[in-house]
C-alpha cells in the first residue's frame, strides 16, 4: 500500500503561481510513476503531468505545458507541482497519483494510488 497526502491548494487571482506537494508513505518502491491529475466542477477528471521517479523524465498535457513544471525528490519521497501563469480554467481538485507503470501515461486507470485531493481555484 501507498499513501499520498497532498498539499499546497489555495485561491489565487489569474497569473499567479502555486506550488503543490505529494508526500507518498508506505511501499513507496511500487511508485514507479507518479502523476498529477485534475477534477473541475461538472467535469471529468484530466491528466495533468507525470515523472518517473528514477529517471526523471516527464510528460505534461497540452493545456499545462510551459506553465507547470513536475518534480521530485525521492529521497523525501515528495513530488511537486509548480503552477505558473495560473488561469481560471486551472481551477479544481489536484489530485496526485502513483502506479508501477513504466511508461508515463495519462490513463488515470493505469494509476494504482490516489491522494484525497487539493483544490486549487483561480479567479479572474
Amino acid at each position: 500500500q501507498v499513501q499520498l497526502v497532498e498539499s499546497g491548494g489555495g485561491l489565487v487571482q489569474a497569473g499567479d503561481s502555486l506550488r503543490l506537494s505529494c508526500v507518498a508513505s508506505g511501499r513507496t518502491s511500487s511508485s514507479v510513476t507518479m502523476g498529477w491529475f485534475r477534477q473541475a466542477p461538472g467535469k471529468e477528471r484530466e491528466f495533468v503531468a507525470a515523472i518517473r521517479r528514477t529517471i526523471g523524465n516527464t510528460r505534461y498535457a497540452d493545456s499545462v505545458r510551459g506553465r507547470f513544471t513536475i518534480s521530485r525528490d525521492n529521497a523525501k519521497n515528495t513530488v511537486w507541482l509548480q503552477m505558473n501563469s495560473l488561469k481560471p480554467e486551472d481551477t479544481g481538485v489536484y489530485y496526485c497519483a502513483s502506479g508501477a507503470i513504466l511508461g508515463l501515461t495519462s490513463s488515470e486507470y493505469a494509476y494504482d494510488y490516489w491522494g484525497q485531493g487539493t483544490q486549487v481555484t483561480v479567479s479572474s
